[in-house]
């Protein structure tokens, strides 16, 4: 092992430690904490150990941007890493990284419709074969009454 990775390695504890700290002393939650600390463990190395003080915004831009594309992450994973690495920088090591505009984002997953249409509504009940559960369907749908979980097994 070279001076320099033996530097490395003995930096990493202390800078975690220093991470840890002033989480606390921010009265971030326990696992927001935890969270950050993972993050910024795989942040650097993701970058061979190299210490967060030598790299910066491309750095950061690089590991974003892995995550979306290698690592098929949701956009609120990418988010939570990214404000890990902003806390790291900002409140930790005290330094602005540059803005990020070529940050690979994740995608947005898309929203569904949370109900029925009118016309989809006289489908769905048109479609219903005469009897009980035909008229269970039309009085909760014509009542405004909903079941989640409840319905029994057919």
């Amino acid at each position: 092992m070279t001076t320099s990775q033996l530097q490395q390695e003995t930096h990493l504890p202390k800078l975690l430690a220093l991470m840890r700290e002033k989480i606390r002393v921010n009265h971030y939650s326990i696992r927001t904490e935890t969270q950050y600390l993972q993050w910024a463990k795989r942040y650097i190395l993701f970058h061979h150990k190299r210490h967060p003080k030598e790299m910066g915004g491309k750095e950061v831009e690089a590991f974003l941007s892995y995550l979306a594309v290698e690592g098929n992450v949701s956009a609120s994973t990418q988010n939570q890493a990214l404000s890990a690495l902003l806390f790291l920088y900002r409140v930790v090591l005290e330094q602005e990284l540059p803005w990020m505009a070529d940050v690979i984002r994740a995608k947005e997953p898309k929203k569904l419709p949370v109900e029925l249409s009118k016309q989809e509504v006289v489908l769905l009940l048109e479609a219903m074969p005469e009897g009980i559960y035909r008229l269970v369907v039309r009085l909760l749908y014509g009542t405004g009454l909903r079941i989640i979980a409840m319905w029994p097994r057919l």
